[in-house]
């Protein structure tokens, strides 16, 4: 099936790789224009009729996504030369950034490539794991209420809370690199978010541990070039800035007191 002749066709400048370890190449697609219409629409569009411009037959381009409403963070990519969600990045609004009425789309560059678009997001997972971004219930279910929280530190951890782990904020940041250790800012907010937790904070010596490890707190260089992409508007920055506080406070305890004993 291909459009009518009178149908606005929009370029698609795809960056492609065909696996882990491959090299990289460009294709160009057209499609059909419609009014509103996301990125993820036209990639659909493309798999469906896997054509490019000069008429040669490919493969469907390979994509992650999963809730296509800016919940989950799976499609998360680099459109136009800015790291966002596809899900959410609306045709019209990209055509306003491209003259030339082409769009680019390319797969992060802070995770190993598994296939085009499809990027490995596992180290922001095993990350989360690192600072026990966990609530320790066990045990707890007989002691009645938990503890109560003030309206002031709910709104905080609301907004923190709003994280889907999407990676914009790594792909962003410059100390954030392919074989380094650096954590980043995800997890450094999520240690917070679970360190203000009243039940939550019973971890919080670990997860400050963990902070002042190799890759932690320290390795940030403060560029917040996070909080300028993140979707969810969450505050990155005040987030590093608060554990930095805490770790400090926290390292100074460790120096008088000494480890805890086991």
């Amino acid at each position: 099936m291909t459009a009518p002749a009178n149908t606005k066709n929009i370029r698609f400048k795809i960056k492609r790789q065909d696996g882990p370890g491959k090299a990289s190449y460009w294709q160009t697609f057209d499609v059909p224009y419609k009014p509103n219409l996301n990125v993820i629409s036209c990639l659909q569009y493309i798999a469906e009729h896997p054509v490019t411009v000069a008429g040669e037959k490919s493969t469907p381009v390979v994509w992650d996504c999963n809730c296509l409403e800016e919940v989950c963070g799976a499609c998360t990519m680099v459109i136009n030369g800015k790291v966002r969600q596809s899900c959410s990045a609306l045709l019209d609004e990209l055509l306003k950034e491209t003259p030339g009425g082409m769009v680019t789309l390319e797969p992060m560059t802070k995770f190993p490539v598994v296939r085009d678009l499809w990027v490995d997001r596992s180290r922001m997972f095993n990350a989360l794991k690192t600072i026990q971004a966990w609530v320790p219930i066990d045990g707890t279910h007989d002691l009645g209420e938990g503890p109560k929280e003030s309206a002031e530190n709910q709104d905080v951890r609301y907004s923190l809370s709003r994280c889907m782990t999407c990676g914009c904020c790594l792909e962003a940041c410059p100390q954030f690199l392919l074989g380094n250790q650096f954590i980043g800012a995800q997890a450094i907010s999520q240690a917070r978010y679970f360190n203000l937790h009243g039940t939550g904070k019973v971890l919080a010596d670990q997860r400050l541990d963990a902070m002042m490890g190799p890759g932690g707190i320290t390795d940030c260089g403060n560029a917040q070039n996070c909080v300028k992409v993140c979707p969810k508007e969450i505050p990155l920055t005040e987030s590093i800035a608060a554990i930095g506080r805490q770790a400090t406070v926290h390292a100074v305890k460790r120096f008088f007191n000494g480890p805890p004993r086991k």
